[in-house]
């Protein structure tokens, strides 16, 4: 016997419906890059890559927190956009066999490469909820990224944090306002 077909606009509404407007994961990001920012001020830029590496590490975790808090579905095996939002994030992660060697190589690369590459999966959320948020976060954090990093050479790591915080403010205004309830209606 055939299983019934859903469609996507099915999966995308069961989607918005499970994650509560996506919000803990850039929550979680802005305070961290946030708390790198501030770091990066006090301490050697050695010792301050080191703790972006160990800190960035963090945000899936921390967003698991701030999800349980918010009601939100961040991990999900039903819904077959939700698991390809799961393999987004190992996408992401796998990168980390880049960002290893350029830390012990050329460690000055380091907050470029996890600056721009941590951000990457928003294009693929972009297209699952069909809204512009995960393109513009995406492709303005890649860019503003990439001038911090020739604008400020001896502040690189703070100007790069910075940029990503802005980018997680406005990513997170447009989460936060943006129009989901048509989906609900056109799918239920």
């Amino acid at each position: 016997m055939a299983k019934e077909c859903v469609s996507l606009d099915d999966y995308r509404a069961d989607f918005e419906l499970s994650v509560n407007r996506s919000m803990s994961m850039p929550f979680a990001g802005l305070m961290v890059w946030s708390s790198v920012a501030v770091l990066s001020t006090q301490l050697d830029s050695d010792i301050a890559i080191l703790v972006l590496l160990f800190m960035t590490g963090a945000i899936f975790p921390l967003a698991l927190l701030i999800a349980k808090v918010r009601e939100e579905n961040l991990i999900s095996s039903k819904n077959p956009l939700a698991k390809l939002m799961g393999m987004c994030v190992l996408m992401v992660n796998l990168l980390w066999v880049v960002h290893i060697p350029l830390y012990l190589y050329q460690p000055e690369f380091v907050p470029l490469s996890l600056g721009v590459s941590l951000g990457l999966h928003w294009v693929v959320y972009s297209w699952i909820v069909q809204h512009p948020v995960g393109l513009v976060h995406a492709g303005l954090r890649a860019l503003a990224c990439f001038i911090a990093w020739f604008l400020w050479p001896e502040a690189r790591l703070f100007a790069i944090s910075t940029v990503i915080v802005v980018m997680y403010l406005f990513s997170l205004f447009q989460l936060a306002t943006r129009p989901v309830s048509s989906l609900f209606t056109e799918s239920t």
